[in-house]
Formats: structure tokens, sequence, C-alpha cells
């Protein structure tokens, strides 16, 4: 059987083309491995095996006939499920998609097949990526493969996990408040937020429009970068994207550490604050330690309007899935194979009554679960008529504000450190009946999204599995479209920490 402990995308490139295994052997093997040790991690909601082993065989014929590979021919990737893959199940983890599947791939799915990676299976998340533990799955509830007591964050806990547990090699995720960041802290993996329109939305069931954003989850900051540089771009049609004018990093070439330290490095004191559990904030310290040995200029700076941050996002964010979960009225996206059930309606009133009752109860009352249902209420709320400008007109300009605290600081320093959660990994049912808990999960991430930032979490020690520890990560902030900075000191720390 072939390993497939810690496979890099590079590490996997090189096995392919050296024909030490083929890559539909590879893809019988991750989905052998899956079918092993998934049952306790519940990583994925459904596995794409007919797609994956047509995927496989292709590139297996392209590289018997001599052809050129790219870097992601025959990866075994995992997608969260709230990206359409064509012809392939679509559930956003809700009931009320639970019959859905996509017509059409997203945009960055269409790009990863034309650089014919592959597509293993969609991995579960919280319901309508609302959430910050994977709990909120109308299916099924993801373990951290570090302690299967633990969740594995959230929202793309599913894609964190499988690839922190080696049931992918990498993955797509979403993140609109920190849902790739965050579980990848958790899960000891590598996580890209990338700039706000770097990489076009079209294919993703949306959330919050205007702080959505597709990013990659991945062993190793290399990775994220290999894949990030697969998906980016402008696309026709997702008029928030645009031309990607940023510099890449380049994988190829060994990095220069008199380039890193040109970087100046900011630690805003408002995130180092009381609440910050002991094991994340010594972690934090020895990452900050080890690039400060590297002689790289660091300075204290603040972001004075991060206090509101939450607020502002709790009220942005509910107003955004308010319009936007609009569309699943019950008709277009139908739960239920029919909508006539009962006996002989007395009239035609009652008829068009019992219709109505059937089509809002049964499909949005019973399709929706309660975290869904209370951002829906609570968005709804905010833009109706008397509170708008009362809530929703202040959030947003509260949220130029907290943009206007990072242009200013990006005049000093070139990238900002942060914690990403206040905390490990939590207890499952730890939270789950404590919302503003759950949500404080997501304070030193929330304001990137606000932002329209790239930002990353970055793994801060070596963890392994079934050996006690929980993994800490750290968060980078970039200027928009310099996600090469971030990812150049995330590399070179991950190369000292590796030694």
């Amino acid at each position: 059987m072939i390993s497939l402990q810690n496979l890099t995308i590079k590490q996997f490139h090189q096995g392919l083309l050296r024909k030490e295994f083929s890559a539909f052997e590879s893809v019988q093997a991750f989905f052998d491995y899956i079918e092993e040790k998934d049952t306790k991690i519940s990583a994925y909601l459904h596995l794409t095996k007919d797609l994956a082993l047509s995927q496989a065989n292709k590139v297996d014929v392209d590289l018997a006939e001599g052809k050129d590979l790219g870097i992601l021919a025959g990866v075994p990737l995992a997608i969260k499920d709230n990206i359409l893959v064509e012809g392939e199940p679509a559930t956003a983890a809700s009931k009320i998609l639970a019959n859905y599947r996509a017509a059409y791939d997203a945009t960055a799915i269409k790009k990863l097949k034309e650089g014919d990676a592959i597509f293993l299976g969609k991995t579960n998340l919280d319901e309508f990526a609302m959430g910050s533990s994977t709990e909120n799955s109308a299916f099924k509830i993801t373990k951290n493969p570090y302690d299967l007591e633990r969740v594995p964050g959230g929202s793309s806990g599913g894609s964190a996990a499988a690839v922190a547990a080696d049931m992918a090699v990498a993955a797509l995720g979403s993140d609109t408040g920190g849902s790739i960041r965050q579980p990848a802290s958790f899960c000891g993996v590598v996580g890209l937020k990338p700039t706000y329109g770097a990489v076009s939305r079209y294919g993703l069931i949306a959330m919050a429009s205007s702080l959505d954003q597709i990013g990659t989850i991945a062993k190793t900051v290399e990775d994220a970068a290999i894949l990030f540089e697969a998906i980016k771009g402008k696309d026709e049609l997702d008029s928030t994207s645009t031309d990607y004018g940023g510099v890449m990093i380049n994988h190829h070439t060994e990095l220069n550490l008199e380039d890193i330290r040109k970087l100046k490095i900011g630690l805003p004191k408002e995130y180092f604050i009381e609440g910050l559990d002991k094991q994340t904030g010594s972690a934090i310290d020895e990452a900050v330690k080890l690039l400060k040995s590297l002689k790289i200029d660091f300075r204290e700076i603040s972001l004075p309007h991060t206090k509101y941050a939450l607020s502002c996002y709790y009220i942005i964010m509910p107003a955004e899935v308010s319009a936007n979960l609009a569309r699943f009225d019950g008709i277009r996206y139908s739960r239920m194979q029919t909508h006539a059930e009962g006996g002989q309606r007395n009239s035609a009133s009652s008829r068009r009554r019992s219709a109505l009752e059937e089509i809002y109860f049964r499909q949005r009352g019973e399709g929706f679960g309660d975290e869904v249902k209370r951002r829906i209420i609570l968005g709804t709320f905010v833009l109706s008529s008397g509170y708008y400008d009362a809530y929703y007109s202040k959030a947003q300009k509260v949220r130029r504000l907290i943009k206007e605290d990072f242009d200013k600081a990006f005049k000093e320093v070139d990238v900002i450190l942060t914690p990403v959660s206040p905390t490990t990994a939590f207890k499952i049912g730890e939270k789950v009946d404590d919302p503003l808990a759950m949500y404080l999960s997501d304070i030193f991430t929330i304001t990137v999204n606000l932002a329209g930032l790239p930002a990353v979490s970055i793994p801060a020690k070596k963890c392994k599995i079934n050996e006690g520890e929980t993994p800490v990560g750290f968060q980078l902030i970039g200027k928009p479209f310099r996600e090469a900075d971030i990812l150049g000191i995330g590399r070179y720390y991950e190369n000292l920490i590796n030694k």
C-alpha cells in the first residue's frame, strides 16, 4: 500500500513522475484509507469515487503518452461541500439541500480540473458555513484527528480534519469570518484566506457575499501557495473578482532570508489580551521569539476599533445571510420528492393554505437548523424598517473604521501577527448551547474579512497525532494582494520548526 503519511503536493508530483505509483493506485489507496479512518473522524459527507477514478485514469494516460503534467496533476483533494462540483451532491450540510446535485462547476473547481487535480469527495461543514465547530452540520459531527473528543473547528472543519488525518493531500474551504484559519489552527495544518476578490466566488453557495472567500487548506505553506496559485484570478462570472496583481511566492526556488528580514511585522496590542488561554499565548510567544531570532523587525501597533469588530460582524453577516438564504424557499431547492401528502382537501382555499404551510413550515422550518434560523431572524431584524439605520448602517460605518485601522498600520509594517483563536480546540458539546461563547472563537479572525485582507494560519509548533499534543496556530495578516509576504514568512518559519 502506498504510504499516505505527510504526503505533500510536491512529493506526490515527484512520486508520480518517477512512476513510484500511478494516479489510479493512489486514489484507490486514499479511498481504502478513508474507509478505515473516517469512520471515527467523519470528515467526509460524500465520496466522489467515480469522478476521482475517471480523473486518475486521464492523468495516467497523459503520463504514459509523455505529456507534461502540471504540479497538481493527479493530486487527491478534498472539497468543502458548499463548493459546486458538477453532477455531485452539494448540500452545504443542510437538510434543505439534501437532494441537490450541482448543475455546474465552481470556477475554482473548473481551474483545478484544468490542472488535472483529483477530487476525492465533499467534506463536512457547519450548515451553510455558519459555525465555528462543525457541530452545526445536519448530517454528522466531525471530530478533531488529534483528539476525537474535541471539535476540528469550523466551518471548514471537514476539510481541515481530512488534511490533518492524511485523508487528502490538500483541500478547499471557504472563509467568511475565520472558517479556514480557525479549523486549520485547531487541526495543526495551514489555512490561507486570500484577499477578497483574489479567487472567484462563482459556484460557492453564498453565506455573506461581501465577506465570503474560497481558500486553501494544506499540510505546508508551500502547498497552500501552490493550490492558491491554481485558483486565483479574474472571473467574468464574479464581478467582485479581480486580476491578481500580487507577486506570488515561487515554490521552485529557495527562500532568501534577506528578503524576509526586509519585512516589518506588527503586533497589535488589542489582540494580546486577557482571555487568551495559557497554551495559546505561550505558543504564540515562542513563535514570535523564533522569528525575532532571525533579526526580523517587530513593532507594537494599535488597531483601536478591534473591540467593535464582533458586534459589527454579527450585524453585517446575518443581514447578508438573510438576503442570500431567501432563495431556499422550498420550491426551487425542495428537500422532498413531492409536496402533496394527506387526504383530499375540502376547498381550493384550504389546498392553497396547506401548500403554503407545507412549503414554509416543512421545507424551511424543518429544512434549516437552529443556527441558520437564528442568523436569518437576526439579519431580517437588522434590515427591517426602523432598525436599518440603528444597526446595519452603523455597522457598515464601523467596518470602514476597522479597514482604516489596517490601512494606517500598514504604513508602518508589512505584516501583522496575531493569534488565530483565543483557545485551542474545545470539547464537542462544550459551547453548543452558548452561541456567544461560540462566536467569540472568531474574535481574532473576523476583522480580516471585514477589511478584505489576506491572512494565513500557521502551526506554531510541530504536533503529531496520537501523541497527546493540541495544535496551536498563529495568524499572519498581509496587505491586499500581498499573499507572497505572509506565505514567505510562514514558509521560512515552517522550515525552522521542521529542522
